[in-house]
């Protein structure tokens, strides 16, 4: 295990770490409740990064950790952290965020 992984940082449901992430966008995908989000970055390779957006609204199901092949992405022990249950708005947010081609909402071109 990472060290990284150890700290939380702020305390956050979920968090990531840009410099192992390739933006590969399936941790947006497999995300059920619209936490995450990509973001449009020219330093990245694939000019895309990710973003958590609404951490609010992680239910810590762990799926964008365990489905993440660059280890980048991480998920509060649910014995440290208190997830919020999914909701209807978060699943219609999640559904937004995959029309929008997995990109932020504040990405979304008009």
């Amino acid at each position: 295990m990472s060290k990284f992984k150890t700290q939380n940082p702020g305390n956050q449901p979920v968090w990531v770490n840009t410099n192992n992430c390739k933006a590969c966008d399936i941790c947006v995908s497999v995300c059920p409740s619209g936490v995450l989000g990509m973001h449009y970055d020219a330093s990245s390779t694939l000019g895309a990064i990710i973003s958590v957006e609404h951490p609010e609204a992680c239910i810590g199901c762990m799926e964008c950790e365990l489905s993440c092949p660059d280890f980048a992405i991480y998920v509060a022990d649910k014995k440290d952290y208190k997830f919020a249950k999914l909701t209807d708005d978060s699943k219609k947010r999640q559904a937004e965020v995959i029309a929008n081609n997995y990109m932020s909402l504040s990405e979304k071109r008009s």
